[in-house]
């Protein structure tokens, strides 16, 4: 069995606490578990812990270094993981995101973030948040383009979305800025960089329509799954729950059109926005 993924310290704060961690633990001779008891969480949590997939927390810190000898270090470094251009509901996903192998999504009203054009994310960001100056609606869009960076690498993360029919009609921004952001879409969709699908109107209730779904892999972690709110979001672990949503998953890609087929229906929907918008 391969051992547990090199953390490169130098690449993140949480990185750094996770190598860290992984080495303190191992030359105490302590199990996952072992450390996982005095902070009253599981094994796995330590695991994600020192896999960069969590976040830790000032008390969480506080604690292991007590436990670890650390000296204050982990409470010290635990300061940086505050520092994040998300907001904090859902600053964890996203530093999660970066890291995870495997990407699958429900969005039911919006193109995700991963995937939208700049155009598209300012007009999102625009209807958000309509009296925010202008300098802070650059911060949001710079932040989500950055975000989306991780599709450069080729392969890493697998991306898989389910995105729902109310997603391409809805006008954000007008047919201009939506006929780019379907570009961009079939664009990374025929790359064969990410797996689309389109959840049609016609295919009537499903599992999901009480709102979005994230799934999450990880090379030495366990999965997580992120359910996004009004402002909100929870970032989920505990298995049987996990499992659940990735029933629902499951059952959102049985009533969805075929890859082939989603893509002419975006291909479609954006020469009807592209001829919408040349007639304006």
């Amino acid at each position: 069995m391969p051992g547990p993924k090199k953390l490169d310290p130098s690449s993140s704060p949480r990185a750094l606490l996770g190598a860290e961690l992984r080495h303190r633990r191992e030359a105490a001779g302590l199990s996952q578990d072992d450390l996982g008891a005095p902070l009253f969480v599981s094994g796995s949590f330590i695991g994600q812990l020192e896999a960069g997939t969590r976040r830790m927390q000032a008390d969480q810190a506080q604690k292991l270094d007590e436990v670890l000898g650390g000296g204050g270090f982990f409470a010290r470094n635990c300061v940086a993981l505050k520092q994040s251009k998300y907001p904090d509901h859902f600053a964890e996903a996203a530093e999660a995101e970066a890291v995870a192998d495997t990407i699958k999504e429900y969005s039911p009203l919006l193109i995700p973030g991963l995937l939208q054009a700049e155009s598209y994310a300012r007009a999102v960001f625009v209807a958000y948040r309509p009296t925010a100056p202008e300098a802070a609606v650059d911060e949001l869009v710079e932040a989500r383009i950055a975000r989306a960076s991780l599709l450069t690498h080729p392969t890493t993360p697998m991306v898989w979305t389910v995105l729902d029919e109310a997603a391409l009609r809805r006008r954000v921004g007008g047919p201009g800025v939506m006929s780019q952001a379907l570009a961009h879409l079939t664009n990374l969709i025929r790359q064969r960089r990410i797996i689309v699908q389109v959840l049609p109107f016609y295919a009537g209730g499903h599992p999901a329509m009480g709102g979005p779904l994230k799934l999450m892999t990880f090379p030495d972690a366990p999965p997580l799954a992120y359910l996004d709110g009004l402002g909100s979001g929870q970032l989920l672990d505990d298995p049987a729950a996990v499992r659940s949503y990735e029933l629902t998953y499951d059952l959102l890609v049985a009533s969805a059109l075929s890859p082939h087929a989603s893509l002419a229906l975006i291909e479609s929907v954006a020469e009807d926005y592209t001829h919408e918008d040349q007639q304006l």
